[in-house]
């Protein structure tokens, strides 16, 4: 049997239990709460791991050992920035987020608790923030599908735009069918795949090398010959030739978490605050051992192709190297579940955020304007198609790609961490913060972000340093500047954290027990 048919097998297999996940989704989804957010009732390891896997995607398995490869150790400095920023968003973000989010008129989406937690009658709040999701979950989504058309490229030396197309229509399939739960559970199962090959392959690929101890000094001493890269004596240096603003750059991925819709959704999906402990624990730990092993992914590779004279598929970025260790090191069969890992971090991706940008579209934009309030099934028929409307477009980005995986999702993260990440932190931790002051560091962000990443600014600092930053700035600035939040505002403020703090330091706490404690006792609530 021919080795392509052997993938296929494993691929096909794959893919008809993520399908099989989102029928059992839609026949626990009756209403379009349920739809959007599962209904509140998402256990923390389901919830680590599909925020985990979400994030990730193609960039832990190819675009990240792509640029330890070819780069070297320099790039460490960006996986360093991620794991504390994950770390960071589950301690200070996740049980207040969950608490506040509720106590805000239980809304759904980060646009909805934006407005309602700062009181904003004009929508423009709301609508500003819903304007930056599709901006920029567009080129996201994008990036999703051009690792989808370089994994059938190296997979089966196929056609770029046809595997594009098959990871896209199966992903907005399942997606489509079972909203939320659908993609959380779907993630889960890709979250697993991607740790257990990223533990396997590069120990297998290690014990084949002559050598082990090769690739702890092969990078930096030896041509890599026919791959096409020449040696790099650096390869090891975390600092040397490297930049204070690219190491700076590098770390500041970290800021990112507190903006990035699809995972921050998450967290106000768990069943209580409480359970943001434990999802940290399984979330950050996932995360450390996953990177770890796309660590020395790169590193094996520096030795085993030039030592078993392999080469690799995408000589530009190197992106591929993972998907081709893996054809090289196994039989077809194990080799193709192998790498459905690739597949299942592209599409964790790509289902959570079409499911925002879809929510975002119905919740944040149609229901504000709609003349009359939609059925539930309608607005969860509205959401689908929506689905299927930003795929196509996203699908139309990825036919000519522009730019690396890494650069698609750099461009798209930056965006989301400056203009998100300061309003989240300030809603949940600032008393003073109001809706002009939210606005105004919204589009600061977010335009700074955009004008920084396409000018040659970029390849001195990434842009998320000063998007991040200068939204931060005028965030407070204008807010001090302007009229104070009314005392309703404040005063749900104050219920809020009181409310996080009991719910979110005892998990046996109930949250409507909790809330009544609160609201009887306003004065005693412990603080």
């Amino acid at each position: 049997m021919a080795e392509s048919t052997w993938y296929l097998i494993a691929i096909i297999i794959y893919l008809f239990a993520m399908l099989a996940i989102g029928y059992w989704s839609y026949k626990q989804t009756d209403e379009y709460d349920d739809y959007v957010l599962g209904g509140r009732g998402l256990h923390p390891f389901v919830a680590a791991l599909s925020a985990g896997a979400s994030d990730m995607s193609g960039w832990l398995l190819m675009g990240l050992p792509g640029a330890l490869f070819l780069s070297g150790m320099s790039e460490i400095w960006m996986a360093v920035g991620l794991l504390v920023g994950a770390w960071a968003n589950w301690k200070w973000v996740a049980p207040r987020l969950r608490s506040y989010s509720e106590v805000a008129e239980n809304s759904i989406t980060v646009p909805s608790f934006f407005e309602n937690r700062l009181g904003d009658k004009s929508r423009l709040l709301r609508i500003i923030a819903a304007v930056i999701i599709i901006f920029f979950f567009t080129f996201y989504i994008s990036s999703g599908m051009v690792s989808g058309g370089r994994y059938f490229e190296s997979t089966f030396n196929g056609d770029y735009l046809t595997g594009m197309i098959i990871v896209a229509a199966v992903t907005v399939a399942y997606t489509f069918i079972g909203g939320f739960l659908a993609v959380s559970y779907t993630d889960v199962v890709q979250g697993v795949l991607m740790f257990l090959s990223l533990m396997i392959v590069p120990v297998m690929a290690l014990l084949a090398l002559d050598n082990p101890m090769d690739i702890f000094t092969f990078a930096s001493e030896n041509p890599y010959g026919s791959n096409g890269v020449v040696d790099n004596p650096d390869y090891f240096n975390l600092v040397k030739g490297v930049s204070v603003g690219v190491i700076v750059g590098n770390l500041a991925w970290g800021l990112g978490y507190f903006g990035q819709p699809h995972i921050i959704v998450r967290f106000m999906a768990l069943r209580k605050p409480s359970d943001a402990r434990a999802g940290r624990f399984y979330g950050v730990t996932w995360m450390f051992l996953s990177i770890l092993g796309a660590v020395f992914v790169a590193l094996v590779s520096t030795v085993f192709f030039t030592e078993t004279g392999n080469s690799i598929t995408d000589q530009e970025n190197f992106e591929t190297v993972f998907l081709d260790l893996a054809q090289v090191m196994f039989h077809p069969l194990p080799a193709g579940l192998v790498l459905t890992a690739v597949l299942a971090a592209i599409m964790s991706t790509m289902s959570s955020q079409l499911l925002v940008v879809s929510t975002s579209l119905i919740e944040d934009l149609f229901k504000i304007f709609a003349k009359k309030h939609p059925s539930q099934d309608t607005l969860i028929n509205l959401s689908r198609t929506m689905i299927v409307a930003v795929s196509l477009i996203a699908a139309v980005l990825a036919i000519n790609p522009s730019d690396s995986i890494l650069g698609l999702v750099g461009f798209a993260w930056a965006g989301f961490g400056s203009a998100f990440g300061p309003v989240v932190l300030l809603s949940l931790y600032w008393r003073r913060l109001n809706a002009t002051g939210a606005i105004a560091g919204m589009i600061t962000g977010a335009v700074v972000s955009l004008a920084w990443g396409m000018s040659p600014l970029s390849d001195v600092l990434y842009e998320i340093v000063p998007g991040f930053f200068l939204a931060l700035v005028v965030t407070v600035v204008v807010s001090r500047m302007t009229k104070a939040p009314n005392e309703k505002i404040t005063s749900e403020f104050d219920r809020a954290t009181k409310l996080a703090r009991i719910v979110g330091d005892d998990a046996d706490a109930s949250f409507e027990e909790a809330a009544a404690q609160v609201d009887n006792n306003p004065g005693t609530a412990r603080a």
